[in-house]
């Protein structure tokens, strides 16, 4: 079962959403402010966030900023009750992925949230695995605030994994995020995963390493 975020402050429209994404095997926890929202996300992972702009303590576009700000990369779908180009622009500009604006039919939503539960939100600039921090705009990393020296395909290893952070990334999403449909001999990859693990070095406290049957995933020496 997908499991959600819902934060919205309207316990009456809260609750028929929760009910109607449990019919469609969705488990939704829920928040009612921004600052629940954040202490939610803190503690769980989600594969969308349903966010509503205006929240008491803490505004949407807020939470959403400071979810980017912080490298998580959960979609997130913002709920408003205006359907003004500014609000949506200013959701977008914070991080959101979707818009859907109030009232909404309950089957839109559903096929909004299954569309992005299959992805990562593209929209996060920085990623953050411990002192290692990505710069997807940049394409660059650094460790405790030092360069990481690496190839170009090194760092999209290292993006796609960091992304998936601590879950694994199969070898098939690796290999296309790399070369597209152009994809060489299977080795090649391993290649590339051995240079990144020597860029990272020993002493870095991180590694790539093989997921049994799956693919690799980046580890901290604290997990």
């Amino acid at each position: 079962m997908t499991t959600l975020l819902l934060v919205e402050d309207d316990l009456d429209l809260a609750g028929n959403i929760v009910d109607y994404l449990a019919l469609e095997d969705f488990d939704c926890d829920h928040a009612s402010n921004g600052v629940a929202a954040l202490n939610f996300l803190a503690e769980n992972e989600y594969a969308v966030v349903i966010l509503d702009i205006n929240l008491p303590r803490l505004d949407g576009l807020s939470v959403c900023e400071r979810l980017r700000a912080k490298g998580d990369d959960t979609p997130v779908i913002m709920l408003t009750a205006r359907d003004q180009l500014d609000d949506k622009l200013a959701g977008f500009a914070k991080g959101a992925d979707d818009y859907l604006v109030k009232p909404f039919a309950m089957a839109e939503l559903v096929a909004r949230l299954q569309a992005l539960s299959l992805r990562r939100s593209g929209q996060v600039k920085q990623l953050r695995c411990g002192e290692l921090c990505v710069d997807v705009n940049g394409k660059t990393a650094t460790l405790a605030g030092e360069p990481i020296k690496m190839s170009p395909t090194a760092f999209i290893v290292l993006e796609q994994l960091a992304r998936a952070y601590p879950a694994p990334v199969s070898r098939e999403m690796l290999s296309q995020a790399v070369w597209g449909e152009n994809r060489p001999d299977s080795n090649s990859l391993k290649v590339h995963i051995h240079h990144l693990r020597k860029a990272l070095g020993k002493e870095s406290g991180l590694d790539v390493q093989s997921a049994t049957g799956v693919g690799f995933k980046l580890v901290s020496g604290a997990q």
